[in-house]
């Protein structure tokens, strides 16, 4: 159901398949963006790190990959203070407490939640711009890393110890804190890596209770919801444009995985100045295993009939009823939701070698 749309509503963004892949669900691979668009830039040894760590990402192996970070960076010669989260939103009261020093290196041992705290204190602190951040997987999906090819701990710290600088995008993202039925005051979250509204963030309330399964957590949640097939309607505002619509998910990427190291934005780049948004209308319960199917297929779903691909600077999603909504892979609020895109807004170390420009 389509209760009203402008005729301005821009036209959906389209991909060129890649010639050199074979098809698979009825399409050939679409041709992906750069990670990067713009080159990255060298930078003076680090002198300190501040080393964040989220005790509970992955399978709670977040002390110890910590510790086998520390006695690295210590073994180059490097002074290392640790600032263990306790509980959940904890890392963004720690950075924000945190006095620095020109060159110092704000490093992150966790998964997209936990750098999307470190950055949000960072920002409350009125700094972040001028910093640098570093990411050290130990999350389950792991989603940025990957685009950063970041894709084991030692090669994190060899990242931090000789990599280069590089500008990334932010989104500025305005929600109101706490799930339905528990909602507090609005809150304002830097996400560097994806939002998610409608069945993906059912899909990861229903995973957080299968924590123990591991990564497979994620289809399983995503299965469960389909079958749940519920309805959802919201007025998005993109851009100065207005659509009222039934939707069943909406992907809001900078990156270009999600969740599992999915394929979630082919067109996305983390430093070209727009976030990207797949719209996936209503759907049926088959078109939503077929559109997931082509999805997990390489990035396919951009050319499922019911998927929309738009890119942005400034999006609203506002709901009848509070509904869920998840930011860089944690369940953190609600809806009314504003974004707002920040060009180049930090700067995040990648390896010196092996990127895609």
């Amino acid at each position: 159901m389509n209760t009203s749309t402008t005729p301005t509503w821009p036209s959906p963004l389209t991909f060129e398949p890649d010639a050199s892949s074979k098809r698979k669900k009825g399409a050939q691979r679409p041709k992906f963006s750069p990670v990067w668009t713009l080159p990255a830039h060298p930078r003076s040894p680090p002198q300190r790190i501040h080393l964040f760590v989220n005790p509970y990402s992955g399978r709670k192996k977040g002390v110890a990959v910590s510790e086998h970070v520390v006695k690295q960076l210590t073994a180059a010669g490097l002074a290392v203070e640790v600032h263990l989260s306790q509980s959940a939103g904890q890392l963004v009261m720690l950075a924000r407490s945190i006095e620095s020093e020109e060159g110092d290196v704000f490093a992150v041992v966790g998964g997209d939640g936990s750098l999307s705290e470190v950055i949000t204190g960072r920002f409350e602190r009125g700094n972040a711009e001028a910093e640098i951040f570093a990411l050290v997987p130990a999350g389950t999906g792991n989603s940025q890393a990957h685009d950063l090819r970041i894709d084991s701990v030692d090669k994190a710290v060899q990242t931090i110890l000789h990599g280069l600088g590089q500008r990334m995008d932010l989104a500025r993202v305005e929600l109101t804190e706490g799930l339905p039925g528990a909602e507090k005051g609005r809150i304002v979250r830097y996400s560097h890596n994806l939002v998610t509204w409608g069945l993906g963030v059912d899909s990861t309330i229903k995973a957080e209770k299968m924590r123990w399964m591991g990564p497979v957590r994620y289809d399983v949640g995503i299965v469960l919801s389909i079958l749940a097939n519920q309805r959802r309607t919201a007025v998005l505002e993109m851009d100065g444009h207005r659509i009222e619509d039934d939707f069943t998910l909406l992907l809001i990427q900078n990156s270009q995985t999600g969740g599992s190291q999915l394929p979630l934005a082919p067109g996305a780049s983390l430093d070209d100045g727009w976030m990207d948004i797949g719209l996936l209308k209503s759907m049926t319960r088959r078109q939503v295993f077929k559109a997931f199917g082509m999805l997990k297929a390489e990035g396919r779903h951009v050319y499922h009939p019911r998927v929309d691909y738009h890119r942005f600077k400034t999006l609203s999603i506002t709901t009848k009823e509070p509904t869920a909504v998840n930011v860089d892979g944690e369940n953190l609020g609600s809806t009314p939701l504003a974004m707002e895109v920040m060009t180049g807004a930090v700067t995040v170390l990648v390896p010196s070698s092996e990127r895609e420009v």
